[in-house]
């Protein structure tokens, strides 16, 4: 085992650094690099003067040397602009150049200063995914009991009216998009006009006039119940379905089993039987899809987090994007893809333990 995960971490590595590197490509081609020279300096900039700048500030050597100094294997190219500053890519406006250590890249664990928000990328991104974790964590929470539950449930009864009943329900979870159920969600319990947050307030039920808050940006400071519950709701309704209906097909599996078959015919009770004997065997496939959910969470809260206002990981990314930050876009898919890397990791170790048919040589 310890030779296998020295082996995978191995592989880690070499495509953290494919992968970043690509996204590096893409993020340095000619069109982001003349956009950002002119967001920073001037708009009505001419072809001389974005080059000018550019050359100034290292942008136009050779891609392999940027992702070296990028990545903090190799120095930070010193450069003097037409003005007589002295730039690296370790100055910042609160450090000279002179003052710059000469390695400064992503092994130092300096991911560089944003264009944006004028901060230190690594400075954003860590507040920024701490918000999306307690998103995560909720989400994990809710999401994961409710998905097993119908899963075994509907696996435990199939082709029955209840195993039909679950599966459908699965498959319309599946079927509709976050955006589109947290748009319901906001109607249905955040509208004070529509909805049956009128009807509750004329009842006297609630005492405000919604259930619920359709805005989620006061749970960046204090999370409550009514300020976190809808984006929760949309992501754990969308991602419950994967699970359910992967759980739903092993259960099924290991419910037709022979050593199954042998306990109910020595009158084991039923209830042991899918606790003791069939469930831990039914959870080792759906092991894989718990734990891909995770990086599709942290990527994929980018439509409910602008939604709701929520200011989280996904949400800088948009930022990012539409400001053209380079440096805030290599740090927040550096985090991405290490995350992704991981969790499959702890998804093949995990898998082993669990399938003890499963040997690792």
């Amino acid at each position: 085992m310890g030779q296998f995960i020295l082996k995978r971490i191995g592989v880690m590595l070499i495509t953290a650094a494919c992968l970043t590197f690509i996204v590096f490509f893409l993020t340095n081609l000619f069109p982001n690099l003349e956009k950002l020279a002119k967001t920073q300096a001037n708009n009505r900039m001419s072809d001389e003067q974005v080059a000018s700048w550019l050359e100034n500030r290292g942008y136009s050597q050779n891609l392999f040397k940027k992702y070296g100094e990028w990545a903090g294997v190799l120095p930070s190219l010193k450069v003097t602009t037409d003005e007589g500053q002295v730039y690296t890519r370790c100055s910042r406006p609160t450090i000279p150049a002179a003052d710059a250590p000469r390695f400064c890249g992503l092994l130092q664990g300096n991911m560089g200063f944003s264009t944006v928000f004028k901060a230190e990328v690594s400075a954003i991104i860590g507040k920024r995914l701490g918000l999306t974790a307690y998103l995560m964590l909720a989400v994990l929470m809710v999401m994961i009991p409710l998905a097993l539950a119908v899963g075994v449930i509907a696996g435990m009864r199939e082709g029955s009216r209840t195993d039909r009943t679950l599966s459908t329900f699965a498959i319309a979870t599946t079927a509709t998009p976050e955006y589109v159920s947290g748009v319901i969600f906001i109607v249905l319990f955040a509208s004070s006009k529509i909805g049956l947050s009128p009807l509750f307030a004329e009842w006297g039920w609630i005492e405000g006039r919604t259930i619920v808050k359709g805005s989620s940006a006061s749970a960046m400071d204090n999370i409550t119940f009514a300020n976190f519950v809808l984006p929760v709701m949309a992501l754990a309704l969308y991602g419950m379905g994967y699970i359910a209906r992967m759980t739903r097909a092993s259960m099924a599996e290991v419910m037709t089993a022979q050593y199954i078959r042998t306990a109910r015919l020595k009158g084991v009770k039923f209830s042991t039987i899918v606790m003791k004997h069939a469930l831990r065997n039914a959870l080792i496939a759906p092991f894989t899809v718990i734990m891909l959910q995770i990086p599709w969470l942290l990527t994929g809260v980018v439509i409910v987090e602008t939604l709701f206002n929520y200011k989280g990981f996904g949400w800088s990314l948009v930022q990012a994007a539409d400001g053209n930050d380079i440096q805030l876009l290599l740090g927040v898919s550096v985090v991405a893809v290490i995350v992704v890397l991981v969790t499959q990791l702890i998804s093949d170790i995990g898998y082993a333990f669990l399938n003890p048919r499963i040997r690792v040589s």
